[in-house]
Order: C-alpha cells, then structure tokens, then sequence
C-alpha cells in the first residue's frame, strides 16, 4: 500500500479530523506565546532562513497547514511528490516540520529521540494562488490551511523569527515522566539508588526536589532531570 492510499484509509477511519477553529490566528493556533525551549535540526532551521530572504520580493510567505497528527512525515513526503510532479517548484519552496531533540530517561538509559514541536501542523513556505492552494489542499492527510475565516493567513516575520528562536535553542528538552507526589529513584550521582518522594520540580532550571529519608528524617534533595527515574 502507498503513502497516499493509508492515509486515504486513516482519512476515512480517523477520528482526529476536528475543524479548525477559524477564528484563530497562525500564531495563536500554534501556541507561540509558550516558552517552551527547543533544539532542532540545522536543516529544517536553514530552510526557514534561506526561505525568508526573497519573501517581500515575490510574494512566498509561511503558512500553517492542519494534518492528522502522527502523520506530518508522511504529508511533507506526499506533499513534496506532488511539487515534483505537479510542476511547483517555483510556487512551493519548502516544506518543514519544526521538531526537538528530546532526553528521555527509561531503566536507567538516556536516549536521545526527536519530537515534534507543534503535533498535527506543518509550515509550508509558498507564493499563495489557486493552483498552489489545490495541491497543498489536497494532499493526502492534510486537513486545511490555518487562517481567520476561509483564507489561509500566512505567519508574520516576527513569529517565523519566534519560531526560529525555539528551533535553534541549545539545550534539549528533557522528558519529563514524574510529577509532585510520585516516587523515583535517583540514577546519578552520590544520592544514587536512594528513593524518594517529588516535592517540586522546576521546567525553567530543569530541577527536581525530592523527599529523601535520611536517618528517619525527610531531607529535601535537589537533582537534575537526568539524575532521577520513576520508581
């Protein structure tokens, strides 16, 4: 089976295709007022950047395309077909998928994996007509364009540089499978193998404070994320 007929299939099947609320602004449907630091790839980064330098000169601008989440791989890969096929190239620039690298921490391992940054969207850079419009539209697994009332809205220069910004931060994001109250045991360091209860973990600091008994007396112990597991 293609790409294209299983997600003809998940089209049909999927309940996931909500409508998108056309009340909302790119921006505001993507969540880029969040803090939330990001690393990714230097290529999807420098296809942005390379994509914005003409962009007052013709006409291409970034727009928001809605997909069936789970499925932004397989629609950037059909999508890209279709430039090919279709004759776009000079009307569909790039097709990006804004990922993270991700820490996560199971039995003890640390594995590094990539997530995406904005689940069920890819950023579709494009000089906006009605042909283009048909082939981005109407590849398999896409939903629609994200816009106020029927027209796509294309993303403001400042909220590309938003997103830029949250693309190109340093540090990974660490996963984070605890939460305040629960047990873990630390991994690393020299409070390793004690067990503990969560008191309060720090998103910001990426830093968790838990409850370690001492001698019959709870001592408040502050570690790095990658320093505990769940119990």
């Amino acid at each position: 089976m293609t790409n294209e007929e299983e997600l003809r299939d998940t089209e049909q099947e999927s309940q996931q295709d909500v409508p998108l609320d056309e009340e909302k602004s790119p921006a505001e449907d993507l969540n880029l007022t969040s803090s939330e630091d990001s690393s990714s790839s230097s290529a999807e980064v420098q296809g942005i950047k390379a994509a914005q330098t003409p962009q007052e000169e013709d006409g291409r601008a970034w727009f928001v395309v809605h997909c069936y989440s789970g499925y932004e791989n397989k629609v950037r890969y059909n999508l890209e077909q279709r430039i090919e096929t279709m004759g776009m190239k000079d009307r569909i620039f790039d097709v990006v998928i804004p990922t993270q690298e991700e820490i996560e921490v199971r039995e003890g391992k640390r594995r590094s994996i990539e997530r995406h940054v904005f689940p069920g969207y890819v950023l579709v850079n494009m000089i906006l007509t009605e042909e283009s419009w048909y082939v981005v539209r109407n590849t398999p697994g896409v939903t629609g364009f994200v816009g106020m009332g029927n027209d796509p809205t294309p993303l403001r220069p400042e909220e590309v540089q938003q997103i830029l910004k949250r693309m190109e931060a340093e540090a990974p994001h660490v996963k984070v499978t605890f939460k305040a109250g629960e047990r873990v045991r630390v991994i690393d360091g020299p409070f390793n193998d004690f067990r503990g209860t969560v008191s309060e973990i720090d998103m910001e600091r990426a830093k968790v404070t838990i409850m370690v008994n001492f001698f019959g007396r709870e001592t408040p112990v502050e570690l790095d994320f990658l320093q505990v597991e769940k119990a």
